[in-house]
């Protein structure tokens, strides 16, 4: 039996997750975005319940391809806001769309949305040494800049603890437990 993070549930999803996922290093524009989106679509809601819909919202928004949401008109929005594979709040839904528009901007300023992000840790993951939930921290410094940055740029739903979970999910930090048996295998990954 595998000792895992305390949060993780046993649920099958959110194992394969924890294992897979949760931690490392994230270094694709399109995957990016789609921790962004899904990161704001999360907001006062449970990760279990995003990552249900996780495959719904691949489809429903062109797999996260950024350029083509920043397209997206009225009717899309229409027809996203009718899905019901979603969530379907009108302004989680909106800044999906916004937030593509102003992902596009970092791209052509910075070169890749990747490039924009791993700056704020200077490129090189943050090794915490968690041992309880206690000690897992909702905001950072970090978090608090790269989140009032992002608003700066126009990004919506990027409070300062929805960025330190995007920074968790893409690995800018490893937060798993130290006794936790990804803990090792995410702090070996570049």
């Amino acid at each position: 039996m595998k000792k895992r993070c305390s949060w993780c549930s046993d649920d099958p999803l959110y194992i394969d997750y924890h294992d897979n996922e949760w931690g490392v290093p994230v270094h694709n524009d399109r995957m990016l975005f789609e921790f962004i989106t899904l990161e704001g679509a999360q907001a006062g809601l449970s990760w279990l319940t995003i990552l249900k819909k996780r495959e719904n919202y691949r489809k429903a928004f062109d797999n996260f391809d950024f350029h083509k949401i920043a397209k997206y008109n009225s009717a899309d929005f229409e027809r996203l806001l009718n899905n019901p594979g979603i969530v379907r709040n009108k302004l989680k839904i909106k800044s999906t769309i916004t937030n593509a528009q102003a992902t596009i901007k970092i791209v052509e300023e910075f070169g890749s949305l990747d490039c924009y992000l791993w700056r704020f840790v200077d490129n090189t993951t943050i090794q915490n040494k968690i041992t309880s939930l206690s000690e897992i921290p909702i905001t950072t410094e970090i978090s608090d800049s790269l989140s009032k940055d992002l608003k700066k740029r126009g990004f919506k739903f990027v409070g300062s603890t929805i960025c330190y979970s995007l920074m968790q999910a893409i690995g800018m930090v490893n937060d798993h437990f130290i006794d936790c048996f990804r803990y090792e295998e995410v702090k070996q990954i570049k």
